[in-house]
């Protein structure tokens, strides 16, 4: 039965994954009780999965000599990803208050009680043969283990129900995009759970009577399982999650956008020692340091700026384009010729105070990068400029 093990294979590198990836936040913001609760989910969700998945508890029943050690464990790790998961929704529903305190507190010593109570079953009752697949029926009707198995899938069955009653009044009041799609996969992982605990009570229920339908238990229950932690996990970690990668994206389109300004005015030397940078830095660092470096480069082009040239940049591309577009344009071509004159060190001549790069300039910085990617619109405007020189030569 091999094959049997494969579907949990994908989610628990998924949810390992997460956690790993969560790592770094972790370390920075342990603090953060968001945070905390969160890392604790995906470890007791991660931590079921690998434990049920059928090789580890083979492995754990050879590795301590002691047969079934694996559901004590398992189910001990679901009751804590219960409780976590009951915890984090409180938080997330009510703001900070005494009471909220006093309830989560509460839940956190009921579900200690409920897998001091697992233990206690585990140890008490006889279970020599060591069962993969299917320890919940095989012992359904043997002392202590019937009550070790009711525990867990009535404590599991009851944190289901009240996650599910708990989301379902409050959905109506989520506001934020990212936290109702959190919300929606709770839900639905939630209803997994529940339909994986009336699977494995009909088949426990059933050897109660004398009747066999262990195959709900055994092939029937198991994906429910893995969706429920994997969706219930997914629906915790999208609102954090969300936000920051929504930001990373635009952070990176930012500093991709700017690259080729960047590389315009990198022959500028900085007026101070750069800020040493290494593709570990963060990106919003990263993004940050080029911005400042695109401003410290143009107070130094200051000097060789013509303020008459980018009037007539920006006149010719109005002609052709957008105000946004033309401002982009215009300023390209500028900085551009005010780099090849502070390269040849020539100083753009001026009656009155010296030049300076004003706001048409650093409040189109975008625009203006945006325009250094297109260089035929650049050369269509500088075409345009040269015959405009050519013709006034020639009046």
């Amino acid at each position: 039965m091999d094959h049997f093990h494969i579907p949990y294979a994908l989610p628990t590198v998924l949810l390992a994954s997460a956690l790993l990836l969560k790592g770094p936040t972790f370390v920075r913001a342990w603090r953060d009780p968001d945070v905390r609760a969160t890392t604790l989910l995906l470890t007791w969700a991660t931590a079921v999965l690998v434990v049920i998945t059928p090789v580890n508890i083979d492995r754990l029943n050879r590795l301590t000599g002691i047969p079934n050690i694996a559901s004590p464990w398992a189910y001990s790790f679901l009751t804590a990803f219960c409780a976590t998961g009951l915890t984090m929704i409180m938080r997330w529903r009510e703001a900070p208050s005494p009471r909220r305190h006093r309830r989560m507190i509460t839940v956190y010593w009921i579900y200690a009680g409920i897998v001091a109570g697992l233990w206690f079953t585990f140890l008490m009752a006889h279970v020599p043969e060591p069962r993969i697949y299917d320890l919940d029926t095989y012992y359904a009707n043997t002392p202590w283990m019937r009550e070790h198995t009711l525990l867990y899938l009535l404590a599991h069955l009851v944190s289901c129900l009240v996650a599910a009653a708990m989301l379902w009044k409050w959905f109506p009041a989520v506001t934020n995009p990212w936290l109702k799609t959190g919300v929606v996969f709770q839900q639905v992982g939630y209803a997994m759970g529940l339909v994986f605990d009336a699977l494995k009570l009909t088949a426990v229920s059933a050897r109660w009577s004398g009747n066999d339908l262990d195959y709900l238990s055994t092939h029937a229950a198991p994906p429910f399982a893995l969706l429920e932690a994997s969706l219930v996990a997914v629906g915790f970690i999208a609102p954090q999650a969300g936000p920051f990668l929504q930001q990373r994206h635009r952070d990176q389109r930012a500093y991709r956008r700017l690259h080729a300004l960047w590389r315009t005015i990198r022959v500028v030397q900085p007026a101070g020692p750069r800020a040493r940078l290494t593709p570990w830095t963060p990106l919003d660092l990263r993004l940050l340091a080029r911005r400042q470096r695109i401003h410290d480069a143009l107070r130094l082009l200051a000097p060789h700026y013509d303020d008459a040239l980018y009037r007539r940049a920006h006149a010719t591309a109005a002609a052709a384009h957008g105000e946004s577009q033309a401002r982009g344009i215009a300023g390209a071509v500028a900085i551009q010729a005010a780099t090849d004159a502070y390269q040849t060190r020539a100083t753009h001549p001026a009656d009155g105070p010296a030049p300076q790069i004003g706001t048409d300039i650093t409040d189109h910085i975008d625009a203006i990068a945006s325009a250094l990617h297109r260089p035929r619109a650049l050369n269509a405007v500088r075409r345009g400029l040269s015959s405009t020189e050519s013709v006034d030569t020639h009046a």
